[in-house]
């Protein structure tokens, strides 16, 4: 089954902090797959791989990038589908740079924003799934099962 969602950092050491994302998307048997293509190094190969996702049936991009993230706003920019922009906590400011970065980007090219730190990849991944589950049934009844856990613990 083609990927629903993909999930792009700028750098392979996003990675292990991107796996709370992965675990809620394989939890919710929501097909992804995860590049890494940076803004900056990789701009045609970045800009050639939305193109052939969006045709491939990518429905949304969990982007994560540090500093100044500027990979959520560049992937927005490539495509129509919605663009959830994760800061990673790097850098001397550890990731309020890049949160800041995201949340202000102007209006026009719309990319969400979650928060920084551990909860923002389960928080992307969760609305990715919400979002989902607005036309795909299967997807629903796993949101729907993970809010009723929510409210019996």
């Amino acid at each position: 089954m083609p990927p629903l969602v993909s999930v792009i950092a700028g750098s392979k050491n996003d990675e292990e902090f991107l796996e709370p994302a992965f675990s809620i998307l394989r939890d919710f048997a929501i097909p992804f797959e995860f590049k890494v293509l940076s803004a900056h190094r990789n701009t045609d190969r970045l800009f050639a791989y939305i193109e052939e996702a969006d045709e491939q049936g990518v429905q949304i991009y969990l982007t994560a990038a540090g500093f100044s993230a500027a990979l959520p706003g560049v992937v927005a920019a490539k495509t129509l589908r919605p663009v959830l922009g994760i800061p990673v906590p790097v850098g001397p400011l550890q990731g309020i740079d890049a949160l800041l970065s995201i949340v202000q980007l102007p209006s026009g090219i719309p990319v969400g924003g979650v928060p920084l730190g551990a909860h923002g990849p389960k928080n992307a991944a969760l609305l990715a799934a919400h979002i989902l589950a607005l036309h795909d049934e299967q997807v629903a009844s796993h949101v729907a099962a993970y809010r009723k856990a929510l409210n019996s613990g």
